[in-house]
């Protein structure tokens, strides 16, 4: 009635459609009322996909929009973002970088693919990807803490090489301070089997763990990180130099990873909340 007021006049389309003027006013007052408050929360959830790296879907954005105190239902948010076309960035298939031959004979898997751990710094695993910049490659090794899923050491670098993973070992440990008997899971490159490498595990009492050779699913976390990261923010971006990469990097991964992407596996919470709220921070 509303689109075609002008053409046939109000007042007949009431008549042929068995509506009063009054209610017709009345409704369209209320949705009017409506679609001022959905423009309101259109703008909230514009700024949380954008600030989100635009990875979330409906039910994480409603969850982020509830914890910032805006009230909304899940199922209203997803109607917004469908009528106009909101959607989380496409995810790539991950692609498991060529390794190096061992240098050393292999450690045995002790976790088996059981990826998850009751206590904090129980099991960390690690691995090492690379950025490509217009100056060249950035190396990126990290170790996560299989209870809350959070980046525990990282260390970027132009080489792919022994001081690279050394620097995530050792901020790891100046983070976390664990005890001994910690796992420390990996694939089999050679910089993880090198013998000072090995030498700084067992000075801190840590417990070798390794994949079988050529089974990225024995590594799923660190790779899932990994894909997750380029999918959310590497795929996006150009970087100039490897400077600004690391910048965008590092900031993802202490400010936004850690401290508010919301994990699934947590109960939709990021890892430093999961850990405060367990007390455990």
């Amino acid at each position: 009635m509303r689109a075609h007021e002008e053409q046939f006049g109000l007042k007949r389309m009431c008549a042929v459609l068995g509506v009063s003027r009054s209610g017709f006013y009345e409704w369209r007052g209320r949705s009017s009322a409506r679609a001022a408050r959905d423009e309101v929360l259109l703008g909230h959830i514009r700024r949380v996909h954008a600030s989100c790296h635009e990875a979330y879907g409906a039910k994480k954005t409603w969850l982020e929009l509830k914890a910032q105190g805006v009230a909304c239902g899940k199922h209203r948010v997803a109607r917004l973002r469908r009528s106009e076309g909101i959607e989380a960035r496409r995810k790539r298939r991950f692609r498991v970088q060529a390794r190096h031959r061992q240098t050393a004979p292999a450690a045995p898997n002790l976790i088996a693919q059981r990826f998850d751990s009751a206590l904090r710094d129980r099991v960390w695993v690690g691995d090492t990807t690379f950025v490509q910049t217009r100056a060249g490659f950035l190396y990126l090794a990290v170790l996560l803490d299989l209870y809350a899923r959070r980046v525990v050491g990282w260390s970027m670098g132009h080489r792919h090489d022994l001081p690279l993973v050394l620097g995530a070992l050792r901020m790891a440990l100046s983070q976390r301070r664990p005890g001994a008997g910690l796992i420390h899971h990996t694939d089999q490159g050679s910089i993880y089997g090198a013998r000072l490498y090995r030498e700084a595990l067992a000075a801190h009492g840590m417990r070798i763990s390794m994949s079988a050779k050529g089974a990225p699913h024995d590594n799923a976390v660190a790779e899932s990180f990994f894909s997750t990261l380029k999918n959310e923010l590497v795929h996006h971006c150009t970087f100039t130099t490897r400077e600004s990469a690391t910048r965008s990097l590092s900031d993802y991964i202490e400010l936004f990873y850690n401290r508010r992407r919301l994990h699934q596996a947590l109960g939709y919470v990021s890892p430093v909340d999961f850990e405060t709220r367990l007390g455990v921070s």
